[in-house]
């Protein structure tokens, strides 16, 4: 592409100090390095992840920092000794990234890749220590190396996987996170069983994709539980058998769980987020 080898002018989502509200400004995003890819980014989630990073809950975050790690774009330039993608193809940024090539990377019981920014002395800005962001010409972070709160990024290659070229990319910018998330908790965390029944509290995007696991794994019964009634309809087109309000009993929700199916269930999801929540006690 012709931007290729130059620096790019574009917007991003800035959050200069924690709990301050986000900031639209305009930033450089140098080129990729070596092992590193640009990507001009189409579509962005927002994960309860990037609101705990507005709240300054992570202290191994540095500000200013661009947040974001749901997206979904196309390659706009790749560094050298870049093999895994080429300019013009559709891929998603992993917030763990993937080696495939490290003991956990290899193992079928791990998926902390041993290269990943959890063990680095730098989490704020890139593999080398430096970061491809800048605004006012002050340093901009990333964040998990991938930073999808802007409209072009750089991040390394192990942080990023090639989809289809027909895949749409305000769909599949939820597998980065949401969606894997919730879906592999029922899979391989809870590993349901077929015929089995299970509840899950909370019907955002990971308690909907919570319920695509349970269905995908082939449970009987899935009670999809909130207490906005309103998502009831798409929790049912996407495999809930039942759901309901806990505001709507008098009893506590674990009572009319055990009256619904005589012993209770056999996985409960807790999905909403606070821990404060009580399976007992939605309300």
């Amino acid at each position: 592409m012709a931007t290729a080898g130059k620096v790019i002018k574009c917007k991003a989502a800035i959050i200069w100090e924690p709990g301050k509200a986000f900031s639209i400004e305009e930033i450089e995003v140098a080129p990729p390095k070596s092992h590193e890819i640009r990507v001009k980014m189409v579509a962005t989630g927002i994960c309860r992840t990037d609101d705990h990073v507005w709240k300054g809950f992570f202290p191994n975050i540095d500000y200013p920092v661009i947040g974001g790690h749901e997206g979904a774009g196309i390659v706009e330039s790749i560094g050298p000794e870049v093999t895994c993608v080429k300019p013009g193809d559709k891929v998603i940024p992993l917030c763990v990234p993937q080696c495939g090539q490290c003991d956990c990377c290899l193992s079928p019981k791990a998926n902390c890749c041993l290269k990943s920014h959890i063990y680095k002395a730098f989490q704020s800005v890139m593999p080398d220590g430096t970061s491809r962001f800048t605004c006012r010409g002050k340093q901009i972070h990333h964040f998990l190396w991938i930073s999808t709160f802007s409209e072009y990024t750089v991040m390394p290659e192990v942080s990023i996987v090639r989809i289809d070229d027909d895949a749409p990319l305000d769909k599949v910018c939820l597998f980065g996170c949401g969606f894997s998330t919730g879906y592999g908790a029922a899979i391989n965390c809870a590993k349901v069983d077929p015929g089995s029944s299970c509840a899950v509290f909370g019907l955002g995007g990971v308690g909907l994709s919570v319920i695509m696991g349970c269905k995908a794994a082939g449970a009987s019964r899935i009670f999809g539980i909130d207490i906005n009634k309103d998502k009831f309809i798409k929790a049912k087109e996407l495999g809930a058998t039942e759901c309901f309000c806990p505001r709507d009993f008098e009893k506590p929700i674990h009572e009319v769980l055990v009256q619904k199916t005589g012993l209770g269930v056999d996985y409960t999801f807790e999905v909403i987020g606070r821990i404060d929540t009580e399976v007992c006690n939605l309300c």
